[in-house]
């Protein structure tokens, strides 16, 4: 078992993950802006290999290739462009699924570090793409009349959240839509983890309660309060779900990865996707897409073996596309459970929630209020088509999947990264989106 005595600071990190979407997406409703969305996570190139190289990726961008199922009427053309990596995009390589209109494109770049041939098939760490299955097993429960999602978090898991603090009810509904105004993951930290100790840390685990207590009773720093009154607006929040992956093991009795094994992968025959084993580092299963981290001296360093926390999966994007279809399509959830995903928290005025800053939301008609539901963000599109997903962020990796409510545009993207990771949108993300939505 690894432990580190800091804990990891890629946590909040999912934050700008999301970030990522909604700046690009703003991009796309800007006429002659680079385009959005859907960013990134990587996939795919041969096994663990020694994993180290020295300096930048190769300046020629590498090549990107689609598999049997590229069909006409998609701008074949454009989706490989789109995920070929070029010079300043601090990626070493991109997987990509694309359908629309009932026709799919699958593609792949090679890793820009090695050299090596990437597969389409690659597996890739999915970071916050797990949120919304969390959201899915507490709505089951809650459809099995196992948890009220208007219950409070207090009732359920009482002297959690200290007393003296949050004083306020905070509902399992409010967890899962960012409304409850809880601190952000270790809120108040002020270490800023340097490029060697990032990478070194990769192998830490952590529990939900590690994150809970070293978040709400840290040592050596003042204790965070609620950021504000539960209800009143939204504000992205993984503390959040580190809340509600508690809430399932304690009504459940079993570990995250049992449930999530139990209701989401094993019935929609996510074949190639793991949750994480606890307390063990383990390595993206092969074929894998590389993802690394540089060190102060410049080394990029292949990370895809890692700790985590209990949520922490891999994937690939043929897995994830499953899981949006069985999310969207009822595979998943009851009619009421499924109308969750797409309800955006509204107050007592019946107008949805604002939001609490610039971070998100900054797109559409409703520019400024709630864009998140249950477990997924929505995002318009300039043509007036409203798609819906998750992205994700881990140390190495970015990853990205959204849909349309009828499902008629579905894109999965994942990034192997070469650079320290940054809140912006993924310029592979930015070119991918671009070519799905121009025709």
């Amino acid at each position: 078992m690894t432990r580190s005595s800091t804990p990891p600071k890629y946590l909040p990190l999912a934050t700008a993950s999301c970030l990522a979407v909604a700046v690009a997406l703003a991009s796309l409703v800007t006429p002659a802006a680079a385009a959005p969305a859907f960013a990134a996570a990587g996939a795919g190139g041969g096994g663990p290999a020694p994993g180290v190289g020295r300096g930048a990726p190769a300046s020629a961008p590498a090549s990107a290739t689609a598999t049997a199922t590229d069909v006409g009427g998609l701008d074949r053309d454009a989706l490989r462009a789109a995920i070929a990596v070029r010079p300043g995009d601090g990626a070493a390589g991109v997987v990509a699924e694309v359908h629309k209109g009932g026709e799919s494109w699958r593609g792949a770049s090679g890793d820009a570090v090695t050299g090596r041939a990437v597969s389409p098939r690659a597996h890739f760490r999915i970071g916050s793409i797990s949120k919304p299955m969390e959201a899915v097993i507490l709505l089951q429960l809650a459809a099995e009349g196992r948890v009220d999602l208007d219950r409070s978090v207090q009732d359920y898991l009482p002297g959690l959240l200290p007393e003296d603090r949050f004083e306020e009810p905070i509902s399992v509904r409010q967890l899962l839509d960012h409304t409850s105004g809880l601190p952000q993951d270790f809120e108040g930290d002020p270490a800023v983890p340097s490029p060697d100790e990032e990478v070194d840390r990769r192998f830490d685990h952590l529990t939900f309660d590690e994150v809970i207590q070293g978040t709400l009773r840290p040592e050596g720093r003042p204790a965070p309060g609620p950021r504000f009154s539960p209800g009143t607006r939204q504000e992205y929040n993984s503390f959040g779900y580190r809340v509600a992956g508690k809430l399932i093991e304690e009504i459940t009795a079993h570990p995250f990865r049992v449930e999530v094994t139990a209701r989401i992968l094993k019935p929609l025959k996510m074949r190639e996707t793991r949750a994480a084993v606890p307390d063990r580092s383990t390595p993206v299963p092969r074929p894998y897409l590389p993802g690394y981290l540089p060190r102060t001296d410049g080394e990029l360093v292949d990370v895809n073996v890692q700790g985590g926390l209990p949520t922490s999966m891999t994937s690939t994007t043929a897995d994830l596309d499953r899981f949006v279809r069985g999310l969207f399509d009822g595979s998943l959830l009851g009619p009421a459970e499924t109308a969750e995903l797409f309800a955006i928290p509204k107050g007592v005025d019946g107008k949805p929630l604002p939001y609490a800053d610039a971070s998100h939301c900054t797109t559409g008609p409703a520019k400024g209020t709630a864009c998140f539901s249950v477990g997924l963000m929505s995002s318009p599109m300039p043509d007036g088509t409203v798609v819906w997903g998750k992205t994700g962020s881990d140390p190495g990796y970015r990853s990205g999947v959204f849909a349309s409510r009828d499902l008629g545009v579905r894109a999965v993207y994942a990034v192997g990264t070469t650079a320290p990771r940054a809140s912006g949108p993924p310029p592979v993300a930015q070119r991918l989106a671009l070519a799905v939505f121009a025709r």
